[in-house]
């Protein structure tokens, strides 16, 4: 019998003691700059799939007195088994790890009573959703132990799928980290689109993907990029397919790696939609990038008795080789087996149209308020590291603003913008991939990018209460990347603002 060589791979290398080491320091050729050069992490082909992926329930609701839908949302700790054989002590809502998956309508009013049952302030914040500020669970809106929050607001955008997630100012990497997240699904009754796979939890699937340093005795460690990968909590996860047809509704729940999505056999899929809802129409591919926080939704079309792996390829990042070995770069991970059944049910073919293309795109001069420009560097934004009392940004409603994210940084970023969808108009001039040409609330932006976002704010305004918008690279974020803007009605004066001066970093009419 032939044994395989032993793979050096990236936990190898922390545990021979080599982080830390610089790059200048090490040797080109063998000895350790050899380990440290072969610290990528290959599991293609490793991993045993034998758990069935755990499939989040969705969270009971029901309707109070005033036509409101309500939900319960408890923080709390747990314990989960997450590798194999070793226990970790978890956070979760309303469970020991992760949490049930909302799913409301549009015009729907929800109330969402959130418990804090840990032993620390947390908060929840709606990722993607439009709402005011005072609703929105950024650092503003902590929940401090023992006590509950019940934020409420009526739902007024297309169907997407959203995610919540806590936001405490420092402390988001560690919070998201232990287990706090889940999946909001959104309907629109006045746009349903047929011939989509529906039926949650049988042709469609949520998959939430997060990686995780889980050491020998389950600790779960912060570091920037984990070791081990987990689908909706599963480590090792299989999904027994019954249907032609299943629909992904992908989330890269990491704190810091970035996912280029793709199958073992290198099968087309069609994505359907982003971070803010479906695409004006299918948009055929092999590979699907995803950096932190983004979603899309994609169909994988399945054949009777077939088995086929979703996996992660390496994904471009843009950095220089020291930072691609060690952000993930060169790493090939393995995610999800789908098992088809020998008969399967029949599913009908995707609509050619899906839904109406975002009136954003066709904007002239005219319609634009203002350019702001948006400078990443180190952790920073515009030179400036997070103040929660300062105002960085005076956005006046129902205006259209275009924003200009540049990274000057060696590092990756993304830029997410709290309450508003936005679109990417171009990226270095070019017009962003079909499958980005939708509504987007975080897009990924490598070193020396410049994207140009176009949103419109409309509905809540608040002088007092501000939205955030930062880096989604949770380690970045509580550093000190995100910066605070309010949206105000023209007569409204601003408590506690701090901007530049007009033209300081780029405020154009």
């Amino acid at each position: 019998m032939t044994t395989k060589p032993r793979r050096i791979t990236r936990r190898t290398v922390l545990k021979a003691g080599l982080v830390g080491v610089p790059a200048t320091a090490v040797p080109a050729g063998g000895g350790v700059g050899w380990w440290w050069a072969s610290s990528d992490l290959n599991t293609f082909g490793e991993v045993e799939f034998g758990r069935s992926l755990t499939i989040p329930p969705l969270a009971d609701s029901h309707l109070d007195g005033e036509g409101r839908r309500v939900f319960e949302l408890t923080a709390q700790a747990g314990t989960t088994e997450l590798r194999p054989g070793i226990v970790s002590d978890t956070w979760g809502f309303n469970g020991g790890y992760l949490g049930p998956t909302l799913r409301a309508a549009r015009g729907e009013q929800v109330l969402i009573n959130v418990h804090n049952d840990l032993d620390e302030a947390t908060t929840v914040h709606w990722h993607g959703m439009h709402l005011p500020a005072r609703m929105d669970g950024g650092p503003h809106q902590m929940v401090d132990p023992g006590e509950s929050w019940s934020p409420t607001w009526t739902v007024d955008q297309p169907a997407a799928t959203l995610w919540y997630h806590p936001h405490p100012h420092g402390e988001t990497r560690e919070h998201v980290n232990q287990g706090l997240a889940g999946l909001f699904i959104l309907d629109d009754p006045g746009a349903e689109t047929s011939g989509l796979p529906s039926n949650y939890g049988v042709d469609d699937i949520p998959v939430i993907v997060q990686d995780r340093s889980i050491d020998d005795s389950g600790d779960l460690r912060t570091g920037n990029i984990g070791d081990t990968v987990l689908v909706n909590g599963t480590y090792g996860p299989f999904l027994d397919v019954t249907t032609e047809a299943v629909r992904l509704r992908l989330l890269n729940g990491s704190n810091s790696r970035v996912y280029s999505f793709g199958f073992s056999d290198d099968r087309d899929f069609d994505v359907i939609g982003s971070d803010g809802g479906l695409l004006s129409a299918p948009v055929e591919r092999q590979r699907l990038a995803l950096s932190p926080g983004e979603r899309a939704e994609i169909v994988v079309w399945m054949q009777p008795g077939e088995v086929v792996v979703l996996r992660s390829y390496e994904p471009d990042l843009g950095v220089n080789w020291f930072t691609d070995v060690f952000d993930g770069g060169k790493d090939r991970l393995d995610l999800l087996e789908l098992r088809a059944a020998d008969t399967l049910d029949p599913s009908a073919p995707l609509p050619a149209a899906l839904a109406t293309a975002p009136a954003l795109m066709t904007i002239t001069d005219d319609d634009v308020t203002v350019n702001r420009r948006f400078e990443l560097r180190g952790n920073t934004i515009n030179g400036r590291s997070m103040d929660m009392g300062r105002i960085d940004e005076v956005v006046e409603v129902d205006t259209t603003e275009i924003w200009v994210v540049t990274n000057t940084d060696g590092e990756y970023h993304n830029f997410h913008v709290h309450d508003v969808q936005f679109q990417i108009l171009d990226i270095n001039d070019a017009p962003p991939p079909a499958e980005f040409a939708g509504w987007k609330d975080t897009v990924f932006v490598q070193p020396g990018d410049t994207a140009r976002l176009v949103m419109r704010f409309t509905d809540h305004t608040d002088p007092d209460v501000p939205y955030m918008f930062h880096c989604h690279r949770l380690r970045h974020e509580d550093r000190g990347m995100m910066g605070q803007f309010v949206v105000v009605e023209p007569s409204q004066g601003v408590a506690q603002a701090d901007q530049p001066e007009r033209g300081d970093h780029g405020h154009d009419h």
